[in-house]
């Protein structure tokens, strides 16, 4: 079997599939959480779960006698997220009210790994764009004026020889378009929770721009969202 086959039938199963999307929340969870979340028993959580850290896409890190799960790096995240574009869109509606909401919520604005993604990620990106921040020239990349205004916007400047990358495109699976990744989408994602121009929605990814951020993204970008 191909690497490219191995790491595709690691998706193919509906309890995998629904814990990689839930680590898309860049936090660490144990295999109780992961199972509560799929509705599936413990035993068959730490199955799963050993099967996706054996091929690479999660990690485990143990304090005491807990077990923590969480994505290998943005690497995995982006391709779970890339995998879940492809999907074709749901044909039914949520079973629920609360499922619904959190649906529409996560197409609003929600974190996709350590950047912000859905409607909001996607416009901030159009935005950055529009303004000249980044190029889509060439492939994509922050110019010298993107440079600066992510020091002066930010307080974010990229390591020299940093191995992420500053910049790349990651395919959002509500939009079907792209928005930001990389240390530029990590960067603005981390600023704006902890200025708190977005914050979260429960213990999912939804995230919600508050009046602030609205106004802070009018002011820096041009772009209108809220």
């Amino acid at each position: 079997m191909s690497s490219i086959a191995e790491t595709a039938s690691l998706l193919a199963d509906r309890t995998r599939a629904t814990f990689c999307q839930a680590l898309l929340d860049c936090r660490a969870w144990t295999a109780g959480e992961l199972a509560r979340s799929a509705g599936v028993s413990a035993s068959t959580a730490s199955e799963q779960l050993s099967r996706l850290i054996e091929g690479g896409l999660l990690a485990e890190e143990r304090q005491g006698r807990h077990r923590y799960v969480r994505l290998a790096g943005p690497e995995a995240a982006a391709l779970i997220e890339a995998v879940a574009s492809y999907a074709p869109a749901a044909s039914s509606r949520p079973r629920n009210l609360p499922r619904s909401g959190r649906a529409g919520a996560e197409a609003r604005a929600r974190t996709c790994y350590d950047h912000l993604a859905g409607e909001l990620g996607v416009t901030l990106a159009d935005a950055m764009i529009s303004r000249g921040l980044v190029s889509e020239d060439a492939g994509l990349s922050v110019t010298p004026a993107g440079r600066d205004w992510l020091a002066d916007a930010l307080g974010y400047r990229h390591p020299a020889g940093a191995r992420r990358p500053l910049v790349r495109s990651c395919l959002d699976w509500t939009e079907r378009r792209s928005h930001l990744a990389g240390a530029v989408g990590a960067a603005l994602c981390a600023t704006s929770l902890e200025r708190q121009w977005v914050r979260r929605i429960g213990s999912g990814r939804a995230v919600k721009v508050t009046p602030a951020g609205a106004e802070s993204f009018r002011e820096l970008l041009g772009a209108e969202v809220g």
